[in-house]
């Protein structure tokens, strides 16, 4: 039987805020300071105080509504999620569940398969937990309670069941991910867990329209988890129904080694939380004034800057995409382009996105950090472009531009790099070549032609890699067939 897969996400995303969601404790990095050491009476629920709600975190999750085409509540309520657990402090979360900050949006994505539009169920504010610290030896085993994370910012953002393969969903969670820290909310760190996924997973029978009984994958720490916990999730439900049993609706773990998943839980309905509204809390206000401001202040999005890139540069999907990937590249690119005159927008594209990806990629370092600005790359593309260097003599200045910072003109006039195009100067070097490698050539002319390669690297080693390559191959061939000619007549060579 063909069966349909249905996923939805959940993404919890930390807001990247000074200060906690209801308190004015730090957000702290975890390597950074002492376990339980940013902490108050407020985020650890002591009896008394009373939790006050974070501005900051409202305006992050309004842009990240906003940018998701959600409509925002005039009105949300925060509710409290009660359940027991060790890194709950309170013993209940505060969030928000009938009545949330947005709702029924949609994000645009990009798959093989064409552009996708994935809608959004809810988009609304609670705190995070704590961290728990598993740990095994010989003689005990323990666990450790750190609670310097409970009470972040978080936002939780439910998508429809709107994916129907594992591409599907991770081509959604990167560019949500991309999304969020193009907002500026969100770092993105998933090894730090600074974004969460989750997914649900159902299948149903082709001609079905009812979705099938799903199971939700936990906390997946990186895409390729993502993909192949659903990938094998859905090899395991399938298996299943053509055993003629049950799928059990229940919450599962992801173990990447032995890349299965395992039970956690059975899976809890919303009763099972006894949400009620958080009597501590007057309900979130948001007028439309200050939706406007916050409208007025978002920054052009992803997908619409990947459109445009497309469209005003000329550049490929993937070309585009690549681009569009990170705010500070595609900034770099376009600053390049608006100052590039003569060079060409594709010229800057495979430079930036060769040796200068590669340079990133090497020292681990952001393009925003690097020592060579758009002004001073661009000088360099020039010396490309009118083939006053070589390739060759362009990557060399490159990268001592990118470690040193010096100017493409500064190196090129100190080091005399420019590229010699004049004909009679690198028909000389020919000649020399050719005259001084007699058995290479006597081999060239009894028909191993592969040689002329070869030649074409010893007048460019000659040459220190100044000469015209253009120039150079044609001068070569001409000088190849002459003496070619000289044998086919009985002259000498």
């Amino acid at each position: 039987m063909a069966y349909i897969i249905d996923i939805g996400l959940e993404v919890h995303a930390e807001l990247a805020t000074r200060s906690k969601m209801f308190c004015s404790c730090p957000v702290v990095e975890p390597t950074q300071v002492q376990p339980n050491s940013a902490v108050c009476p407020v985020c650890l629920g002591l009896p008394g105080t009373l939790p006050v709600v974070n501005k900051q975190a409202v305006e992050y999750g309004l842009r990240a509504a906003l940018a998701l085409n959600c409509t925002i509540a005039s009105i949300s309520i925060f509710a409290r999620k009660n359940y027991f657990y060790p890194d709950l402090p309170k013993g209940y979360q505060i969030s928000q569940y009938e009545y949330p900050l947005a709702e029924h949006g949609f994000l645009p994505i990009r798959t093989s398969q064409g552009n996708k539009s994935i809608r959004i169920h809810r988009v609304h504010l609670e705190e995070d937990t704590g961290k728990l610290t598993h740990v095994e030896t010989i003689s005990e085993n323990y666990t450790l309670i750190d609670l310097n994370r409970a009470g972040v910012p978080l936002l939780e953002i439910v998508s429809e069941p709107d994916m129907h393969s594992a591409e599907d969903a991770r081509a959604y969670a990167e560019e949500l991910r991309n999304l969020l820290r193009h907002l500026g909310i969100n770092s993105g760190d998933m090894e730090k867990g600074a974004i969460r996924f989750e997914a649900n997973v159902s299948i149903r029978p082709e001609n079905s329209s009812i979705l099938g009984t799903r199971v939700e994958i936990k906390n997946l720490n990186s895409f390729r988890s993502m993909e192949h916990a659903i990938a094998y999730q859905v090899e395991q439900q399938i298996k299943t129904l053509e055993a003629g049993e049950h799928v059990i609706q229940e919450t599962l773990g992801w173990d990447p080694v032995n890349m299965i998943t395992f039970t956690q839980r059975s899976k809890e309905e919303a009763h099972d939380y006894r949400y009620f509204p958080e009597p501590d809390l007057p309900p979130l206000v948001v007028d439309q004034e200050w939706i406007n401001r916050i409208a007025s202040d978002l920054p052009e999005l992803p997908f619409a800057r990947y459109t445009r890139f497309m469209e005003q540069y000329g550049l490929s999907d993937s070309e585009a995409a690549l681009l569009t990937e990170d705010d500070a590249t595609a900034r770099y690119f376009e600053t390049c382009v608006n100052i590039a005159g003569e060079v060409p927008s594709h010229l800057i594209f495979k430079w930036m996105t060769g040796e200068i990806f590669a340079y990133l990629n090497q020292s681990g370092s952001r393009i925003d950090m690097i020592k060579v600005q758009p002004q001073e790359f661009i000088e360099l593309l020039r010396y490309i472009h009118a083939k006053k260097i070589t390739p060759i003599t362009a990557k060399s200045v490159l990268s001592e531009m990118l470690q040193t910072g010096s100017t493409a003109s500064t190196l090129i006039e100190k080091k005399g790099l420019l590229q010699v195009s004049d004909v009679e100067e690198i028909s000389d070097l020919i000649s020399e070549v050719l005259n001084t490698h007699q058995e290479e050539m006597r081999s060239y002319l009894a028909g191993k032609e592969t040689l002329s390669n070869w030649f074409f690297g010893q007048v460019m080693r000659k040459a220190s890699g100044k000469a015209n390559p253009q120039v150079v191959r044609s001068e070569l061939e001409k000088q190849l067939q002459e003496k070619k000619s000289k044998i086919n007549s009985g002259g000498k060579s």
